[in-house]
């Protein structure tokens, strides 16, 4: 049995995971409170606001990690191109690995909650932080800031879409040729 402590982790953790798959709507407390083995009265003890709480530290949380993966894969590799292509290929591995049903940890909710400020803005923020990792890359490697953040932005972007295509359509090759015109992209700017 987990221990009482874990209590909070596990329903965060549960609920980025629920979400990131089912969305907010399509996700319930009732579903949230039994997937993370937890009794019902915890959800409001550990987030008086209920789901909408919920969801947004979740997704902060989510964000988080992978802006700490990105920050990683960026500073850990030998090239912009390659840290382009690790990440696509991190991202792809993990699409198929649960069988296309986790892409991005934020864009289900981030197509659907939007009628939620605090949801809206926790995505937006997770996004910009995403965006802020690559273009502090690019920077570093001696690109100006403005034009940075603006091919970070596009890098971002492109990413994402080529998640949602390779998740609609069950196939990795969207992502990969998002990723083959970043790097496409990226050479230019270096050479």
């Amino acid at each position: 049995m987990p221990r009482r402590t874990d209590t909070r982790q596990r329903m965060l953790d549960t609920a980025a995971a629920l979400f990131r798959t089912k969305g907010y709507h399509a996700t319930g407390l009732n579903q949230l409170v039994s997937a993370g083995g937890a009794p019902k009265g915890s959800v409001y003890f550990h987030f008086p606001g209920g789901k909408e709480q919920l969801a947004t530290e979740a997704l902060d949380a989510a964000a988080r990690h992978l802006c700490e993966r990105l920050r990683e894969i960026f500073t850990g590799t030998a090239s912009t191109a390659e840290a382009i292509d690790t990440v696509v290929e991190t991202l792809g591995a993990e699409l198929l690995a649960s069988d296309f049903q986790r892409g991005c940890p934020l864009a289900t909710v981030a197509l659907e909650a939007t009628d939620s400020e605090p949801i809206r803005q926790s995505c937006a923020a997770g996004y910009l932080s995403w965006q802020e990792v690559v273009t502090d890359h690019l920077a570093g490697q001696g690109i100006d800031r403005e034009r940075a953040s603006s091919l970070a932005g596009v890098a971002i972007a492109g990413i994402e879409g080529g998640l949602l295509l390779a998740r609609t359509q069950r196939d990795l090759e969207p992502l990969r040729t998002v990723g083959r015109h970043l790097r496409a992209t990226l050479d230019k700017e270096f050479s």
